[in-house]
């Protein structure tokens, strides 16, 4: 039986479902620093997964009221879009840490919306993960079972510092937590041994993906998983902890895909880091029977 392939790094921003209009996808644009990604329709974006293979998507959206007052994807959306196409997403919720009711809206997401996770993006949103004002929301994703996924590392987008996002800052997170589920982005570039040393430590903690700063994907994984990691690190050691993800639309998703399959892995890993990986972070113990 074919093993699902989950994307679980894509973006809802410039998706035209439920509508988009032009002030907004302006915004979106600023935000994001991808000033010239124009709408993007869900056929188009169904289509270029069918074309690389990808079943299912991890869809995130971005809080960021106390910043500007606006939403890069809101948990509306994504609730319409996980509604309308079940098959196709898991939607995840975001709510700025900043803004007084971040609470309200987080119990709102997972209760009333049935949102699966939580994204945060420490640069952007402007808090230290380990600062103990956030233990309130790790404590409401713990008590609702979801996980979260943090921006960490260096950010393109404009307007972010990557002190808040150093992949140490979320040790005493899952030191303090370890029922919380916590993925760190773009494997923490350009902090790859810092990350390692947290997918050591942690068995709560997963990596994606989702990074390509230089070259090209096939070059840049090679660089980041084969030389500044020992050629055997992903299979031997963190094989049940990296995810596949892409950064779409940023990056585009059959290239880094392609990217991941000409690894010189093993079949039982491929099959781990593309679909079952992704599955153990969001379901955890409730996984059996979703692949």
């Amino acid at each position: 039986m074919k093993k699902q392939i989950i994307d679980a790094h894509v973006h809802a921003a410039f998706l035209d479902e439920p509508g988009l209009d032009d002030g907004q996808l302006k915004a979106n644009q600023e935000a994001m620093g991808l000033f010239k990604t124009d709408r993007i329709s869900i056929r188009q974006l169904f289509n270029q997964c069918d074309y690389a293979g990808i079943d299912k998507m991890i869809l995130l959206p971005l809080d960021l009221a106390s910043i500007n007052g606006a939403c890069v994807g809101s948990n509306e959306q994504v609730k319409f879009l996980v509604d309308r196409y079940p098959d196709r997403f898991i939607g995840f919720a975001s709510i700025d840490p900043g803004s007084p009711d971040a609470l309200e809206r987080l119990e709102h997401a997972f209760c009333h919306l049935k949102l699966m996770g939580l994204k945060l993006h420490p640069s952007k949103q402007r808090f230290y993960p380990d600062d103990p004002q956030m233990d309130a929301i790790y404590r409401t994703c713990i008590k609702f079972g979801k996980p979260v996924i943090f921006h960490s590392g260096m950010s393109l987008e404009p307007g972010t510092l990557a002190k808040y996002a150093h992949p140490l800052r979320f040790e005493e997170v899952a030191f303090r937590f370890p029922e919380l589920r916590i993925c760190l982005a773009h494997f923490g570039w350009p902090w790859i041994g810092d990350t390692c040393m947290l997918l050591l430590k942690y068995a709560n903690i997963f990596a994606d993906t989702a990074l390509l700063y230089f070259d090209n994907p096939k070059a840049f994984y090679h660089q980041v998983f084969q030389t500044d990691m020992g050629p055997d690190w992903l299979e031997r050691t963190f094989r049940h902890q990296v995810i596949f993800g892409s950064d779409e639309p940023r990056l585009e998703q059959i290239r880094m895909l392609q990217a991941i399959r000409e690894m010189p892995l093993q079949e039982d890993f491929f099959d781990m880091i593309l679909g079952q990986n992704a599955l153990r972070f969001v379901y955890g113990d409730d996984v059996h029977g979703r692949i």
